[in-house]
């Protein structure tokens, strides 16, 4: 088993580990990104449009891929959570920001982000993430709109 860099053990909560990973993302930091996720042999990753990917050597291959283009401007929205004893899920309405010649554009995807409590603290055991539409944006924005829970127990 492989050990977890000592910041990684600053995850506390499901929040702190999904706040970790978007952090990285937004920094291009793999190390960091790599830190949040679970040692399981399945932790499994879908990047939007892409395949499933099974085992931490793989996603830390595909991210490294990623970051290779650069830090990810991603910002989570919208999030929704189920908390039921050691395993939580998130579902997590992302907003990803694009330059083109027109400016910053947002593109939407959608993300579940699962997570189990170990003797470590809280890691990511799979995060999917499909390409969004802008009807995703009016569902959860009249969602929080009306004041819904956003965290389920």
């Amino acid at each position: 088993m492989v050990r977890k860099p000592q910041t990684a053990l600053l995850l506390a909560s499901p929040e702190d580990t999904e706040a970790q990973f978007y952090e990285a993302l937004q920094g291009g930091d793999l190390e960091r990104l790599m830190a949040v996720w679970g040692d399981e042999d399945e932790v499994c990753c879908v990047h939007p449009g892409g395949p499933r990917i099974v085992g931490a050597g793989a996603i830390r291959a595909s991210f490294e891929a990623i970051f290779a283009r650069g830090s990810v401007p991603v910002h989570p929205e919208c999030q929704r959570r189920l908390v039921v004893g050691d395993t939580a899920i998130h579902h997590v309405l992302e907003r990803v920001e694009i330059t083109d010649e027109d400016g910053v554009q947002s593109a939407w995807v959608v993300a579940t982000n699962v997570y189990l409590k170990t003797a470590l603290g809280w890691r990511m055991v799979a995060h999917h993430a499909s390409p969004g539409t802008s009807q995703d944006v009016k569902q959860e924005m009249s969602i929080a709109a009306v004041g819904a829970p956003t965290t389920l127990h």
